[in-house]
């Protein structure tokens, strides 16, 4: 009798195939095995594997997540990749029925995104410029600060996935640039349109790292010679999300706001709810920010329905005064 495979085999394949056939990035793999790693662990306590656990099996995993304080949305994620492998599963064979299939996940509302106002964008984005153009700094925490500065402008401009933004390749930073190409989720490539403040951000943190270029020349490992953007010594050649992540927080405290409302993420909130306050269309900011399905921008629409009252207040001709 052939043995059966081991979860970890499984999980492999089916990893290997979010990859190849759906073009699934690192992110979002490594999401995918930190979720069925921990369903195993689960089966493997309860005497089952992905091959012959049962539905009420999968119906425990799922209390355990309860019992254990997960948020509905974290539960309902943990169900969706628990969907996708069983539906591999049986599509290769391996299984010859779906388990999950019947399974109903937890009732939970779609929360609204946490955003910042207007304002509060531009308190940090002056700030943030002030400490670009410090003079009682060294060179190297210069070029830091015009780093920083260079990545939260170009975040609100163009509302990137952070991963999409520290991942930058120095072409980007073309001289007289209008729009940038951007490589996003699935391996998709996209035209993001720069304002006038991000091409200015860029070409001055651009020449700062030539001036910096030409004072190390002839060392080793200098960062500046990369193909990136925004350099780092680190395995992935380019700076961090956590590292970026991190930053921000500290602007954040240094520009009034608490920190625990600000993220990168948070920052690519504001730009779409931003656009769509002043009139953009849902479909362009679905395009602007990558999102494949209409239906995960549309998180937004209370920002348009906002917007609409507002219009129908200030200038419907019977609208009360």
């Amino acid at each position: 009798m052939r043995a059966k495979p081991s979860d970890a085999k499984l999980t492999g394949l089916f990893l290997d195939m979010l990859a190849a056939e759906q073009g699934a990035g690192p992110n979002t793999l490594d999401a995918y095995r930190r979720d069925l790693t921990d369903f195993s662990e689960f089966l493997s306590r309860a005497g089952h594997s992905f091959v012959d656990a049962e539905t009420q099996v999968l119906r425990d995993y799922l209390g355990d997540l309860d019992a254990r304080g997960f948020k509905s949305s974290s539960v309902a994620r943990r169900l969706s990749a628990m969907r996708h492998l069983f539906r591999f599963l049986l599509n290769e064979r391996i299984r010859a029925e779906d388990p999950a299939a019947i399974l109903s996940g937890p009732k939970r509302g779609r929360g609204l995104p946490k955003v910042l106002s207007i304002a509060d964008v531009d308190r940090m984005l002056t700030r943030a410029k002030e400490m670009s153009e410090a003079a009682d700094v060294s060179p190297s925490q210069r070029l830091r600060a015009l780093r920083f500065y260079c990545l939260l402008e170009v975040l609100y401009a163009t509302g990137l996935r952070v991963s999409e933004l520290v991942s930058l390749p120095r072409t980007a930073a073309k001289r007289d640039a209008r729009m940038i190409v951007v490589r996003g989720k699935g391996d998709k490539e996209r035209l993001v349109p720069l304002n006038e403040a991000s091409r200015q951000a860029m070409a001055d943190y651009l020449a700062a790292t030539e001036a910096a270029k030409e004072n190390k020349k002839g060392e080793k490992g200098s960062v500046a010679a990369t193909k990136w953007l925004f350099p780092s010594f680190g395995e992935s050649g380019h700076l961090t999300r956590q590292h970026f992540a991190r930053d921000l927080k500290e602007l954040a405290v240094a520009s009034g706001l608490q920190a625990r409302l600000v993220s990168p993420h948070v920052l690519r909130h504001a730009f779409a709810s931003h656009l769509l306050h002043n009139g953009a269309d849902l479909r362009i900011v679905q395009t602007l920010l990558g999102h494949t399905d209409i239906s995960t921008t549309q998180i937004y629409t209370h920002v348009v329905e906002e917007r609409l009252k507002s219009l129908v207040r200030d200038l419907h001709p019977l609208a009360e005064k």
